[in-house]
């Protein structure tokens, strides 16, 4: 799934590319229609399709921004509203001169939702596994768990946020894997660079938030955020269907110490596998304590 840095490629992207264009005519597939007609809600949440292009059709595309895992595009039709996107597992942004343009086959056959900009160029957005999501909202408000987000990793409230909420009731006796990936306790950090923080901190996953002490814990957030950074500037990290708008995959996966190893690389010990918040967690039985 991707994750912060993964986003934040695809945003600073698109931005440069759609900033001031006008939205002149929205497609979405029948593959998304058909869900809809079912009562489910694949991709368009609590808007129907039709509604969903009446809504973008004409708008002004007026910033594209990053919140956690999500792309805000502030949009101004008659008024302002928001698009809210999540990537969900496999969901990719194209910017092509048509559909034939995006690279791979298996991309081109799930695209779901086409936006034709002004210029003649399409922003399309392909999810294979359609577990992605665009909600057109009024304000951040129209979704109540936006809100409940944590400060981005990289401002200076989060850390103290990190040390409060990581000591609270509700997280100080579950395992620091879980509480990491909680986008409560911190933005944007999922499995993967959980994984990989708690690696260079060698901090066994399973241990209690409560058993770790405060320094540490300043510690381990600083090693969070210090790899988000370095994937973003690695063009994040694709495992398998992670692509930014060009589709081009990120590298951040070639650093990796820990995540999908099966010897650890530093000591060489056989890596272990256990299930922390229903995901597969791998770490080092020999390094991480």
């Amino acid at each position: 799934m991707p994750e912060l840095p993964e986003v934040e490629g695809v945003v600073r992207q698109i931005r440069p590319v759609s900033i001031g264009k006008r939205i002149v005519s929205v497609d979405v597939s029948d593959t998304i229609r058909k869900s809809k007609q079912s009562g489910k809600e694949a991709i368009l949440k609590r808007i129907e399709a039709d509604d969903f292009q009446e809504r973008l059709t004409g708008s002004q595309i007026l910033a594209v921004e990053r919140r956690s895992k999500y792309i805000y595009m502030t949009m101004k039709n008659e008024q302002e509203f928001l698009l809210v996107n999540h990537l969900g597992m496999s969901g990719a942004w194209f910017f092509v001169d048509s559909l034939l343009a995006i690279p791979e086959d298996k991309f081109r056959r799930h695209v779901h939702v086409v936006l034709t900009l002004d210029d003649g160029n399409l922003l399309a957005f392909s999810d294979i596994r359609r577990f992605g999501e665009m909600r057109v909202l009024e304000t951040e408000a129209d979704f109540p768990p936006l809100l409940l987000m944590a400060p981005e990793p990289f401002a200076d409230e989060a850390l103290e946020w990190f040390l409060q909420q990581s000591g609270s009731p509700k997280f100080r006796n579950k395992p620091i894997k879980e509480v990491i990936m909680d986008g409560t306790v911190i933005s944007g950090c999922g499995n993967i660079y959980a994984t990989e923080a708690l690696f260079r901190m060698k901090i066994h996953p399973k241990r209690a938030a409560s058993r770790i002490s405060r320094k540490r814990k300043i510690e381990l957030f600083q090693a969070i955020a210090a790899i988000l950074l370095e994937s973003i500037d690695a063009g994040g990290s694709t495992i398998s269907d992670y692509r930014n708008i060009n589709g081009e995959s990120g590298s951040m996966q070639n650093r990796f110490g820990m995540y999908g190893k099966k010897v650890c690389t530093i000591c060489g010990t056989e890596t272990k596998t256990v299930k922390i918040a229903s995901r597969a967690s791998v770490y080092c039985p020999s390094c991480q304590k």
